[in-house]
């Protein structure tokens, strides 16, 4: 706990914040920090004190510029804060498809859980986003999406336990963002995580899901 950790918090909120109105205006907005959704309404961890998407979430709602708020949250880890945060709140529908054997070890009840086993291949990890977004998207009818794009489910990830290829890690965001695109809803990215040993992997990663949005969006 510092000064220093509280201000960059307060920084990656804002900065969430500040991209709905972007995203808003322009179909999509991106923060490269952001995604700390391990933190709840009175605790953190996991490498996040304040909840950036929550926050921004509630914001939307009390400001009356979302009334049907979607988080999908395709990090590795479970959005246990997220879910916690918005587990006895309408307006917000909460869906996180993660490792099961993973980090958080006490999971929270998210509006929809999808655990994954280890080592689960990009295409049945694909089919099985493909089988379930659409169908949320059609019954909560948002008018805003968070996405939390974590780039832990590569398996080159020391922390992930799942087996997607930057190719497919790719194909994954191309998806959310076409569904957002098809249905006209705007979108807020946070990048979340991503931890393989070589750093090439994570930047590429969290590139091409810019290079996605660049393609589709500008």
């Amino acid at each position: 706990m510092s000064a220093q950790l509280v201000a960059r918090e307060i920084t990656i909120g804002q900065g969430t914040i500040d991209g709905c109105y972007y995203a808003i205006e322009n179909g999509i907005a991106f923060n490269v920090a952001g995604g700390t959704h391990h933190a709840g309404t009175n605790w953190g961890e996991g490498f996040c004190m304040l909840n950036d998407q929550a926050m921004a979430a509630n914001y939307l709602l009390n400001k009356g510029l979302a009334k049907s708020i979607l988080i999908i949250d395709l990090d590795v880890h479970q959005g246990n804060g997220t879910a916690q945060i918005f587990e006895n709140k309408s307006g917000v529908f909460t869906f996180s498809m993660h490792a099961a054997n993973n980090f958080p070890f006490r999971k929270e009840r998210s509006d929809l859980d999808v655990p994954l086993p280890d080592g689960i291949s990009g295409d049945n990890y694909l089919h099985l986003l493909q089988e379930t977004l659409p169908d949320i998207i059609t019954q909560q009818k948002p008018d805003f999406i968070f996405y939390l794009a974590g780039v832990d489910v590569l398996r080159s990830d020391k922390l992930g336990k799942l087996g997607l290829t930057r190719e497919e890690c790719k194909m994954r965001d191309r998806y959310v963002f076409e569904q957002c695109i098809t249905h006209k809803i705007p979108v807020q990215v946070s990048m979340g995580g991503g931890y393989s040993p070589d750093i090439k992997d994570i930047v590429e990663a969290h590139c091409n899901t810019y290079r996605i949005a660049n393609e589709l969006y500008f």
